[in-house]
C-alpha cells in the first residue's frame, strides 16, 4: 500500500481551525475537527484523510491543507478520522464508506439546504471520496489528490455524475502521472462530467514544498464553480 505519514503543519490551519466534534457512525464513535459557516445555506465540504494502515489521519498535512482551503471560503467543512484511527472506534481497513456517509449525514443535519457539497480526498481518501460521489446525489462537486488510479479499479465511475478536480503530482513514485491522467482522460468521454487536471512540477506524493501550489489550484477551482449564499 501506500501513503504519507507527515503530520499537518499547524501553520496551515492558524485561524480556521474549528473545534473537535465526536459522531455517531456505523462502527462507534467518529472523532472529527468541524469549522461551520457564518452564512445561512453556506456551502458544505467533507475532507478525507490518506490510508489509515500506513499512519495517513486527519491532521496530514494534505488534509489540513484541503479543509483550510474552504474553511477561508465560508464552507461548513469537516474532516475526521476513518475507524481505527485516533480516537475513531472500530477496525480499520473495512467500512470506510460507511463512515463518510455518516459524516456526510451528520454534515446535512447541521446544515440546512447548503448550496454547493464538496467531497475532498486525498490518495485513499480520493478513492473514498469517488465511491461516495456516487451513492450520495446531494455531491455536487470533487476533489481528489492523487487518486489511486494504478492499485484500485475505478471502473464504477460509470458514468461519473459530476464535475471535479484532478491534482497529480508529476513526480509521484506511488501513484504514476501517466495513471491518473488515463483516469481524467477516461471520464472525459463521458457526457456526465468534467474532470479538470492539474499536475504539478517537481511535486510526489505528499505535495512535499508543494503546499501552496496545491492550495493555490484547488482554490482557483473552488472560487470559479461556487458561488456563496448572499
Amino acid at each position: 500500500m501506500l501513503e504519507v505519514t507527515r503530520k499537518g503543519p499547524a501553520g496551515w490551519l492558524r485561524g480556521f481551525e474549528g473545534h473537535e466534534v465526536m459522531l455517531r457512525g456505523p462502527a462507534g464513535r467518529i472523532e472529527g475537527m468541524y469549522r461551520p459557516a457564518k452564512l445561512r445555506n453556506a456551502p458544505v465540504a467533507l475532507v478525507l484523510h490518506p490510508n489509515p494502515e500506513r499512519g495517513g489521519d486527519m491532521n496530514n498535512d494534505v488534509a489540513c491543507v484541503l479543509y483550510r482551503v474552504f474553511a477561508e471560503r465560508g464552507f461548513s467543512v469537516l474532516r475526521f478520522n476513518f475507524r481505527g484511527v485516533g480516537r475513531s472506534e472500530g477496525p480499520s481497513g473495512d467500512g470506510e464508506l460507511n463512515d463518510a456517509s455518516a459524516c456526510l449525514n451528520w454534515l446535512y443535519k447541521e446544515n440546512i439546504d447548503p448550496s454547493d457539497c464538496y467531497v475532498a480526498g486525498h490518495s485513499f481518501g480520493a478513492f473514498i471520496g469517488m465511491q461516495l460521489l456516487m451513492r450520495r446525489p446531494e455531491v455536487s462537486r470533487f476533489v481528489a489528490l492523487t487518486p489511486p488510479a494504478n492499485l484500485y479499479d475505478f471502473s464504477f465511475l460509470a458514468p461519473c455524475p459530476i464535475p471535479g478536480l484532478m491534482v497529480q503530482g508529476a513526480q509521484d513514485i506511488l501513484v504514476p502521472k501517466e495513471a491518473v491522467v488515463r483516469l481524467a482522460n477516461r471520464l472525459n468521454l463521458q457526457k456526465s462530467t468534467d474532470v479538470t487536471l492539474k499536475v504539478i512540477r517537481g511535486a510526489d506524493h505528499g505535495f512535499a514544498d508543494h503546499l501552496e501550489a496545491v492550495r493555490k489550484y484547488m482554490g482557483a477551482y473552488v472560487d470559479k464553480h461556487t458561488t456563496m449564499p448572499a
